[in-house]
């Protein structure tokens, strides 16, 4: 008996651009399921990729806020955030010396 993993199709609607994109790749299926995994191990751990925090995580954003800070590295130029108690820290965790 072969152990087969369990499958669902998924669709969505996309643009003219986005299917002239995809046209490029050969193996689309793959190319998706890759991307959609990738763009889930990246989702931001506070509103979990909704792109907006609703009433209960704002309110406890706003209290992480009051001792914390977005500060953009000056070494990568990329955004992170600081403890406002360990401002000498800045970019030591920068990987672009």
């Amino acid at each position: 008996m072969r152990n087969e993993k369990k499958s669902a199709v998924i669709t969505f609607k996309a643009e003219d651009e986005l299917l002239s994109a995809l046209e490029k790749v050969p193996n689309k299926s793959q190319f998706i399921r890759a991307a959609v995994l990738n763009a889930l191990a990246e989702t931001c751990p506070l509103c979990g990729g909704a792109g907006f925090l609703n009433e209960r995580q704002l309110k406890h954003w706003k209290s992480f806020e009051r001792a914390h800070r977005i500060h953009r590295c000056g070494r990568c130029d990329g955004l992170e955030i600081k403890c406002r108690n360990h401002e000498d820290q800045c970019g030591k965790d920068c990987e672009n010396d």
